[in-house]
């Protein structure tokens, strides 16, 4: 995962899942890593990953065509 970025993460797996779509219907690869403490399950983020070359075109689409 040397090459890929944080685009998007959130408390939430079903929002996770739904912005790691929408790239992936953009044809950008994306990757949903699950940074839960696995424990207790109340710390902890899910991350949405993609390439570090298609991070910028990514942010942008987070950024303007999701809302939740």
């Amino acid at each position: 995962m040397d090459n890929w970025q944080k685009v998007f993460s959130d408390g939430s797996p079903v929002r996770a899942e739904i912005v790691k779509s929408v790239l992936e219907e953009n044809g950008i690869p994306a990757v949903v890593m699950n940074k839960i403490e696995s424990v207790y399950r109340i710390h902890g983020q899910y991350e949405v990953m993609v390439p570090q070359i298609e991070f910028s075109k990514a942010l942008n689409i987070v950024k303007n065509e999701i809302s939740f």
